[in-house]
């Protein structure tokens, strides 16, 4: 093309992108007709079947019967294919860069989209896909000196020519000459536009930093330690895109496993990897992982109850119980503890098979010999041995019935095969039986859950091996260690972890990502910049909660409005006057954020009557909801609201570290407005204006 700009004005790319959605569509009818004749076939493939099926062999009706899978195989991916170029026909592409290879005359441009199409009457990509390593150009590189890597090595080169567009529905709304990193002009405007019912993708709008850790092939374990509004769970999820789109045929989207808190956060995020022509994930939260492994044994309490328990009563011995089992140095003791287990609980007694002795020493030193395995994985091998050896010195025969007889005596040798009183005994062994106290019955904590998973897992291995080649794990700080522990056991594959250590809902058994990375080893990266929340309303936060390491950006809006009232009726007015208000406003979503469940419930009842609009999100709730919602502080994480309001901010309320923590998280879901009301005294942690 030599130095001769491709499509220079706006007025050409207009005209360009007309003619590339006029190619998009045409393939569309192509792909129509193809499905219409597949429909044909398997029509017919039927009618044949069910015509000639007692003339018809058995070799010619499974004949008919592949076709007819291979028809309605093909159909599928057809239409998948289709679903692509109708995405492409709405947004056809976001970004182009013209690049000239070194050594080369002629000057590329490459649009990129959402995916690449290919138009076979130009043999050539007219789309290249945002994952494809060309495009990684259109993220990382200014004008001037560029490269990628190619399937033959890095290519390097020169940028020309950068521009982003907006494209809906077909139409160009702008277009920006990008001459720096990914545009400011359109990430302000995305900034600025309104939040969704769902989390949207990004992939117009990708920083450097960002695609960086999109692109992180290296780690075998990733931490990703991510401010409030820093986009962290967004960009875990095109990094999971990223993975299907380069190691498709490896790797498929049943091959991962998403670890989300809540169902809630779970529905809120389901629109991302199929907006970005992926199938959905799997994704389960940590109580379904243990209770599944534990084999729904044990009734325990839920993360949420320990939360709830914990705001609305805080006992110091409940907070010194959690807090020792969410300590690194709690995971050493239990590795003791299995080690005492082994040198002592194994009591091997002299047995008889047909009269012929087998001393207890022997028994002893084959329970030894077999210490790669879990511990109750050994009595089979330790059985089959000594009818092996019995056959060798003896030339008996034994049956199966003798073999599952000296099997049985072994294992009852062993006083570890119930994992419940193996957790008790650790408590003792550690003296300090008082740090283990069911709930009702037997009815766990929380905090032990997953150290009995632990302990069984220890005993007799994984019985039921998830396969899984990639977890990622949302809201890290609130996993401890030994969670992490069992985790790593449980999936012996690729990760990325995620979080951040100010956002946790439970400061005594917060992790941070230097202690993860003592358990799970891996690389940390930080995302350090807020991209969710107004200057003001990120600077508001910090008062609250301050972190050295958050870099706001700069898009201003209106301050906080802190409002101290004096009854609780004049509060919920003003609450019902900030709802009327938003819903004048053009903004979509409101979270009404509070506490506890409790004071959550209380101001439903009194205000749901203001507006149709209004839900109220418990822990049972399964989706998210668009409009007006009220909900915790526990429940909101990870979501965000284009306006916050934050009720009871009183001094009573948020007055210890956790409340902090919560203030902070509720805050922090706001994107353009927060409103904070009290009644008679505010919080000591609320800045003063």
């Amino acid at each position: 093309m030599g130095n001769k700009v491709f499509n220079q004005t706006e007025e050409e790319e207009r005209s360009y992108m007309k003619s590339a959605i006029a190619i998009l569509r045409k393939t569309s009818e192509k792909l129509d007709e193809i499905i219409n004749s597949n429909v044909r076939d398997l029509k017919e493939y039927k009618d044949y079947l069910w015509d000639n099926q007692s003339e018809l062999d058995r070799a010619e009706k499974s004949a008919v019967r592949n076709n007819v899978t291979q028809a309605v195989m093909s159909s599928e991916a057809i239409m998948d294919k289709k679903k692509r170029i109708r995405r492409l026909i709405n947004i056809p592409y976001f970004g182009r860069i013209d690049f000239k290879e070194e050594g080369e005359n002629e000057t590329h441009p490459i649009y990129i989209g959402l995916y690449s199409f290919y138009d076979t009457e130009k043999n050539e990509n007219i789309i290249h896909d945002w994952r494809a390593p060309i495009s990684t150009m259109f993220y990382d590189f200014e004008l001037g000196k560029a490269s990628y890597e190619a399937p033959l090595g890095i290519l390097p080169g020169d940028i020309s020519l950068k521009r982003q567009y907006r494209i809906r529905n077909s139409i160009m709304e702008f277009m920006i000459e990008s001459s720096v990193n990914i545009g400011d002009d359109i990430l302000q405007k995305e900034l600025s536009s309104n939040s969704d019912d769902r989390m949207k993708n990004i992939v117009a709008t990708i920083q450097r930093e960002q695609n960086r850790i999109i692109r992180n092939d290296d780690s075998l374990t990733l931490i990703l330690q991510g401010v409030a509004g820093s986009g962290k769970t967004s960009i875990a999820l095109h990094r999971v895109a990223y993975i299907l789109y380069k190691y498709k045929g490896s790797i498929s989207s049943k091959d991962i496993l998403i670890l989300s808190p809540n169902k809630v956060f779970a529905d809120y995020i389901s629109n991302v990897l199929p907006e970005l022509g992926e199938e959905q994930i799997e994704e389960c939260g940590m109580e379904e992982l243990l209770d599944k492994k534990l084999n729904k044994k044990y009734k325990y309490q839920t993360f949420f109850e320990q939360v709830s328990q914990l705001l609305d009563n805080p006992d110091e011995e409940y907070i010194k119980r959690i807090r020792f089992k969410a300590s690194y140095e709690f995971l050493g003791l239990l590795d003791k503890f299995i080690v005492y287990i082994e040198n002592h609980y194994f009591e091997a007694e002299d047995v008889r098979v047909r009269r012929i002795p087998i001393p207890h020493e022997y028994l002893t030193e084959k329970f030894k010999s077999y210490h790669r395995l879990p511990m109750r994985s050994r009595f089979d091998p330790m059985a089959t041995d000594i009818i092996a050896d019995l056959k060798m010195k003896t030339s008996m025969d034994l049956g199966t019935k003798e073999k599952n007889d000296l099997k049985n005596s072994i294992k009852k040798m062993f006083k570890g095969n119930n994992d419940y009183d193996l957790y008790v005994d650790f408590y003792k062994w550690l003296g300090k039986p008082e740090y283990f106290k069911p709930v009702k019955g037997k009815k766990l904590e929380y905090a032990d859950v997953a150290p009995l998973l632990y302990i069984k897992l220890m005993m007799e291995g994984d019985k039921d091996t998830l396969p899984i080649k990639h977890l990622l794990v949302d809201e890290m700080q609130d996993y401890t260690p030994i969670q992490y522990r069992v985790l790593n056991k449980l999936f012996n594959c690729k990760k990325t972890i995620l979080g951040d250590a100010q956002q946790s809902v439970n400061p005594y058994s917060s992790t941070t990502y230097a202690e993860i990375q003592k358990v799970l080893g891996g690389e940390v990266m930080k995302l350090c910049k807020s991209y969710r929340s107004t200057f003001e309303i990120t600077d508001f936060a910090q008062k609250i909660s301050s972190n050295d390491e958050i870099e706001a950006i700069e898009r201003h809006g209106d301050k906080p409005l802190v409002a101290c009232l004096p009854t609780e009726k004049e509060e919920f007015k003003k609450v019902a006057e900030i709802i009327n208000k938003f819903i004048d406003s053009g903004n979509a979503t409101m979270g009404i954020i509070c506490k506890t469940q409790k004071q959550a419930k209380h101001l439903y009842d009194d205000i749901q009557n203001v507006s149709t609009h209004i839900c109220l999100i418990t822990d049972e709730s399964a989706a998210f909801s668009s409009g007006i919602i009220i909900t915790t502080a526990h429940m909101a994480k990870g979501l965000e609201f284009d306006e916050v309001i934050v009720p009871f901010a009183t001094a009573t309320n948020y007055s210890n570290e956790m409340d902090r923590s919560m203030l902070f998280i509720a805050c922090t879901r706001a994107m353009h407005r927060l409103y904070l009301t009290a009644t008679k005294e505010l919080s000591t942690f609320i800045p003063k204006a």
